[in-house]
Formats: C-alpha cells, sequence, structure tokens
C-alpha cells in the first residue's frame, strides 16, 4: 500500500541549499520531504495531547514516519550535513525527539546545550493562518534579548528542514503560538561526558514516556 512505502527524503534539495551565515551559518531546505510524503505523514502522525519532546521509542509511529526517522539517523544526511558546514560527524552519537504540540512556555530566545553539536529540525505542518501571522515561526535571532530582531524566519510547515551547528551565539525561538505543530529535532551530540549525561536522560525519557498518547 501506498501508506506503507518509505517516506525519501530530498538529499539534492539539501545539497543545493546554499549555507547562510546571517546571524550564524545555516541552512533552510524547504520541502526536504517532498509535498507528496508530506500528505501522507501527516495523515498518520501520532495524536500528542501534550507538550514537550518525545522519543521516537514513545510513541505509536506509522510505517511511514518509522521509515523517515531510520532516514533521518542515516549515514546518507550525517554526510550531507558534514559536508555542508565542514564538520567531522562520523563517530558523532545521534539524538532524535518529536513535537507534536507548543506551549505558551514555548520558544524562548535559547541556544541549545554546547553537548549539541549540530541542530536539525524538521517541520511537518500544513500552512495555516498562524504562519502567516509569524507565530510560530522558528527565528534565527542576532542576540538573546529581543524576538524581533531576527535575520532569518522560517514557517515550521511543507516538510522544511533547518540545520546549524551550535555555539554560544545561535540564539532561536519564536513568538508564542499555542497548539499542533509538528518538529522532528535531530541533533549530533559530543562524545564527552555532559553529552552522554544527556544521552541518558534522552533513553530514561523514553522509558517514562511509554503511556498512552493516542485515542
Amino acid at each position: 500500500m501506498t501508506a506503507d512505502l518509505p517516506v525519501l527524503p530530498d538529499y539534492d534539495a539539501l545539497e543545493r541549499a546554499p549555507v547562510v551565515h546571517d546571524p550564524f551559518d545555516h541552512i533552510v531546505v524547504p520541502h526536504f520531504v517532498p509535498e507528496a510524503d508530506l500528505h501522507r505523514l501527516m495523515a498518520t502522525m501520532p495524536k500528542m495531547r501534550s507538550g514537550g519532546s518525545y522519543p521516537p521509542e514513545a510513541l505509536d509511529l506509522s510505517p511511514a514516519l518509522d521509515s523517515l526517522v531510520m532516514a533521518l539517523q542515516g549515514p546518507t544526511l550525517r554526510d550531507a550535513i558534514a559536508r555542508k558546514f565542514s564538520l567531522d560527524l562520523h563517530e558523532a552519537p545521534t539524538m532524535l525527539t518529536v513535537r507534536g504540540r507548543t506551549r505558551a512556555k514555548d520558544g524562548r530566545i535559547h541556544c541549545d546545550s554546547k553537548a549539541k553539536r549540530v541542530t536539525a529540525l524538521l517541520y511537518l505542518n500544513p500552512e495555516t493562518d498562524a504562519w502567516d501571522a509569524q507565530d510560530g515561526c522558528l527565528r534565527l535571532l542576532r542576540g538573546p534579548h529581543d524576538i524581533e530582531d531576527f535575520a532569518a524566519e522560517i514557517r515550521p510547515a511543507r516538510g522544511t528542514l533547518v540545520v546549524f551547528p551550535n555555539g554560544p551565539t545561535t540564539w532561536h525561538g519564536h513568538r508564542q503560538y499555542i497548539g499542533q505543530r509538528y518538529a522532528i529535532q535531530l541533533n549530533y551530540m559530543e562524545a564527552g561526558a555532559a553529552a552522554q549525561r544527556e544521552l541518558r536522560r534522552h533513553r530514561l525519557s523514553s522509558l517514562v514516556k511509554r503511556l498512552p498518547l493516542a485515542g
């Protein structure tokens, strides 16, 4: 059945995407998940009534979403991102989580933890009036104090992929949005003790969150 076919990300689109340097190095790849696959995914996303990040092991994934999760953690994406940013990610552990709902407290300006070398965000949402109003749109910021002081704004829709190496000035966030907002976050991690602690918390979370989320 078509619904069971694997999702094939558009790696060629990733290869063509330029590295943008303002406000920090990043790439944006619209339709990294092709439109036909995106419609299949959106029809089978797990019903997540709570906010926060969930390891895929804690969710009831459709075959399509499971195939995408496997692809994102595979060598093709890893190697493409390493080439884009001239990084050695060969032995970097990966950590992947899924979000389905955004809460009032989410989106505050932050940099990701030092344990995360690279952050990749993949948005699996339809177009809505909220994105037109800029609510919930990811903003890459020039500093830590003003959500309106942004150099780039990305609508969290259309299978768009955003990737950036982390650093002390990689400030990002979004204006308040409450409601359904699906995103997959993939991180390539450092190999040190801090990263190992975060990975252990991730594994523990997958056990704790093995609770019914759909219904």
